[in-house]
């Protein structure tokens, strides 16, 4: 955080460069909106879009967006069971969580570990990826790192840490606060 709160931040126009861009905290939608107005892809994941824009505003060609590849073949329908194989490209679908959910309880839910092991195991059976949630849960209940794409949620989680007993009204104005501000 920077010590200097006299400074302003400035509105997301093209007239920034990349390293004014870089300095402060941004929306998704405040970066798809500016890389459109800019005429540039919009796409992508919100630290890619920032780097694309940081780039085009300081006159270098940006980066073409990396486009995930589509992941063919079938996708599994109701009924499921235990012996039911993972096909390639599965994603984390409704059928998946009803399955998971009568298997495992109403305490289910797809976790970084679950949606990793959906996406990565072709070939493998669900009765094989209850066994992997239950194996994981140890490890789930951890504190996890936060992405930096979700600094909101890390701000959250930070704030909430040192203050205990705040509210979230008192959460969200001390985050409107910190991203008023320059990141140093």
């Amino acid at each position: 955080m920077s010590a200097n709160i006299e400074e302003t931040r400035p509105a997301p126009t093209p007239a920034l460069t990349g390293a004014e861009l870089l300095r402060w905290y941004w929306t998704l939608a405040e970066l798809s909106q500016l890389a459109r107005k800019m005429g540039l892809p919009a796409s992508g994941g919100k630290v890619a879009l920032t780097a694309r824009l940081a780039a085009a505003l300081d006159g270098i060609r940006p980066p073409e967006p990396v486009r995930a590849p589509r992941r063919g073949g079938r996708r599994l329908a109701a009924p499921v069971d235990g012996d039911t194989v993972i096909p390639e490209g599965q994603r984390c679908s409704q059928v998946l969580r009803a399955f998971f959910v009568g298997e495992i309880g109403p305490g289910f839910h797809f976790d970084a570990f679950m949606r990793e092991y959906v996406a990565g195991r072709a070939g493998h059976t669900l009765a094989e990826a209850v066994a992997h949630w239950h194996a994981t849960r140890a490890r789930a209940a951890e504190p996890q790192e936060v992405a930096a794409q979700f600094e909101f949620n890390r701000f959250l989680r930070d704030w909430h840490e040192r203050h205990p007993e705040g509210t979230r009204q008192q959460a969200l104005a001390a985050w409107r606060a910190h991203r008023a501000l320059p990141k140093d």
